[in-house]
């Protein structure tokens, strides 16, 4: 057995494609985890959507993690 250790370097970088993607995802996520108050279910619901606050409420702990104030 040896005792020597081969590194390897990668050179690689990721699709910038992806990156895209991924800050969309996390803009669309923190959108809705932080400042949404019905307004994503507004488009279906109509002004019903801003009484439910379905998202508000599914990621309401969250947002107390995260320091998001919401009431």
């Amino acid at each position: 057995m040896s005792k020597y250790v081969e590194i390897v370097h990668s050179k690689s970088t990721p699709p910038k494609g992806a990156v895209i993607l991924l800050a969309f995802v996390f803009v669309l996520g923190l959108f809705a985890m932080g400042f949404d108050q019905g307004h994503t279910f507004s488009i279906i619901q109509g002004a019903d959507a801003f009484d439910a606050m379905y998202l508000h409420e599914l990621s309401h702990d969250l947002r107390h993690a995260a320091g998001f104030p919401c009431h």
